[in-house]
């Protein structure tokens, strides 16, 4: 019984490290003789495991790896010193930009019509799914649909990204976001820059956000809502309507619950601006009970104020909410004041 087990023990080490060699995460594993100085190559050389499947038409940039039981379709192209980890895939006519980082089970693209261009730096996370079909029944199969993202984007595990509905639109990614685990954004959604999502955001279809918003885990945006800049969403909210700039709201039907004030704080605005946006607000939200002037009346009257219509902010603010009362948007979100049961 010794003897034997003295004989399985080097032959299940052996097994065990094949194993790690063949699967690791770390990017990839090629055989000694395939690898190469640095000295003497540089970074320029493309290195794709023997299990991975690259069609001959795909273009790589140089310095790309691609480790094993990977796909690369035949109109993909890869910029310089892309990775692709073990199970990830690239599909239909996609093109990356230089750096680009796809995780293990990664799938990015589609064999529909259209396109997937994704700008430089992304790291696209384990096993979320970029670029392919909407799930809209106005799509009609056939159709061309286009999803753009920018650079410095982290799109994290199990998210799912769609390309737009109809060929005259196209879904699209700004720059510098992060997208926490298990987010969706639908069809011909437009995000700009700057955004943090937390895990389980879920943007319906033609929603915009625009820049440096926030949203809380769990939350929901109903299609054709327009999230405004530096606003804040919180937890578990179901956003049915607009959110102004600099805002924050919340609750299962989102209402308005103040300025964000943390996130104005953080991201840089003055002391001079706060208080002026605070004052604005309370002018629109909470004028008082001898006012009874309507939204329109109190906008218009803030505008003509001699200090507060100055304020650059407060005039973006202004516009904002009477851009969501256009006939073709949603309205704001109702305003709540705090009480002992929110």
């Amino acid at each position: 019984m010794n003897s034997l087990s003295r004989i399985r023990r080097p032959f299940t080490i052996a097994v065990q490290r094949l194993y790690l060699r063949s699967f690791s995460t770390s990017l990839p594993y090629f055989k000694e003789e395939d690898k190469l100085n640095p000295t003497e190559t540089g970074s320029n050389r493309s290195l794709v495991h023997p299990s991975a499947v690259v069609h001959p038409n795909a273009i790589l940039g140089q310095g790309v790896s691609i480790g094993p039981f990977c796909t690369v379709g035949a109109s993909a192209k890869l910029g310089n010193a892309c990775q692709l980890y073990p199970g990830s895939h690239i599909s239909g006519n996609t093109e990356l930009g230089d750096n680009c980082i796809l995780m293990m089970g990664a799938v990015v693209g589609d064999d529909i019509p259209g396109r997937t261009i994704i700008g430089s730096n992304n790291i696209v996370g384990h096993h979320a799914v970029v670029g392919i079909k909407c799930q809209d029944m106005k799509y009609k199969p056939g159709n061309e649909c286009f999803l753009e993202i920018g650079d410095n984007n982290e799109i994290r595990e199990y998210t799912s990204v769609h390309r737009s509905s109809h060929p005259n639109e196209t879904t699209i990614i700004g720059d510098n976001n992060l997208i926490m685990g298990s987010c969706h954004i639908a069809h011909d959604c437009k995000i700009g820059h700057n955004n943090i999502f937390a895990n389980n955001t879920l943007l319906a279809g033609h929603v915009i956000v625009e820049d440096y918003t926030h949203t809380a885990g769990a939350t929901v945006i109903h299609q054709f809502c327009h999230i405004g800049s530096f606003s804040f969403i919180g937890g578990g909210s179901v956003v049915s309507q607009d959110v102004p700039k600099y805002t924050m709201v919340c609750g299962e039907r989102a209402g308005l619950r103040g300025l964000n004030l943390e996130g104005l704080r953080r991201l840089g605005f003055s002391i001079v601006e706060i208080k002026s946006l605070r004052a604005a607000y309370r002018k629109i939200f909470m004028p008082g009970e001898g006012n009874i002037l309507g939204i329109e009346d109190r906008l218009t009257e803030l505008e003509k104020d001699e200090e507060l219509g100055r304020i650059p902010v407060v005039g973006l603010m202004v516009k904002s909410i009477r851009d969501s009362f256009a006939d073709d948007r949603r309205g704001i979100c109702k305003f709540r004041p705090w009480t002992g049961s929110s």
